[in-house]
This record gives C-alpha cells, sequence and structure tokens, in this order.
C-alpha cells in the first residue's frame, strides 16, 4: 500500500550548502533502496524544511521515525498522512525545491503570509504548494 507523509520541521542549526548536500546525497541513496520518493522544500532564511515523503507505509514509517529522532531536527510536525493511488513526485528520489527562488505571491497563495512556514498551512495547502513548485521551476535539484 502506499502512502504519502507531509511534515515540517526546522532545523537545529543554520542550513547551508554542506548540510543540504549531506541530507539529499543520505536521502537519496536511503530512497532508492527503500522505494521512497519524494521532494524536500527548503527555506533557509527561516531554518525551515517542509517534506513529502512517498512509498510503502512500513518505509515511509521508518523514515520518518528516524527523522524524528535525527538531532539536526527540530519542532517536527506531521502535517498530513494519506493511503495513496499513486506517487506525485515518482521520477524522483528526493527532489529540492529552493524557495527563495520563488514568486512570493505562489507562497502567498496558500499560506498567511508571503514566507514560508508550514506550520500556520494545512497539509492540504502545503501539499498543493509542493505541486506548484513542481511545475514552476523551484526545483534546484532532482534525483
Amino acid at each position: 500500500m502506499l502512502t504519502r507523509l507531509l511534515y515540517a520541521s526546522r532545523a537545529t542549526d543554520p542550513i547551508d550548502d554542506a548540510f543540504l548536500r549531506s541530507v539529499l546525497e543520505s536521502s537519496r541513496s536511503h530512497n532508492l533502496e527503500y522505494g521512497i520518493t519524494g521532494i524536500l522544500c527548503v527555506y533557509q532564511k527561516g531554518n525551515v524544511f517542509l517534506q513529502a515523503l512517498e512509498g510503502a507505509r512500513t518505509a515511509v514509517n521508518a523514515l520518518y521515525c528516524n527523522i524524528v529522532r535525527d538531532p539536526r531536527h527540530r519542532d517536527i510536525t506531521l502535517l498530513d498522512y494519506s493511503e495513496i493511488e499513486q506517487r506525485l513526485f515518482a521520477g524522483w528520489r528526493m527532489g529540492r525545491a529552493e524557495v527563495g527562488t520563488v514568486n512570493l505571491s505562489s507562497i502567498l497563495r496558500y499560506s498567511e503570509k508571503a514566507v514560508l512556514d508550514p506550520y500556520s498551512m494545512t497539509g492540504r495547502a502545503a501539499l498543493a504548494l509542493l505541486e506548484e513548485l513542481t511545475t514552476s521551476g523551484a526545483i534546484v535539484s532532482h534525483d
């Protein structure tokens, strides 16, 4: 059974390029082995992550448990968890969207303010924002 899990978290340390590279390399190799796909949206200014994970229920649950225990994350909040018929991010072991390059009206369409604050968004709105980012050219890297 396929599931999609959507969560938000804050980095305990400032998000820099080396940190992002480490997270993406680790997730891409792990995700390939366990059949997980998804997208990571990063707002470096706010030290915020918004991530969607898709795959088998047991694999997604195990990965989320690892993220919850990861000392690099804090304020981890589950925004949505659902059974799905098909993946939205099937082509990516882990895509990355950088909010700093996005037209602020895209964020404002789904949020109270023109900054990424997934804690003030519904799960449905956060997922819609991620879908829009994938079609708007905000994807910095995908693999």
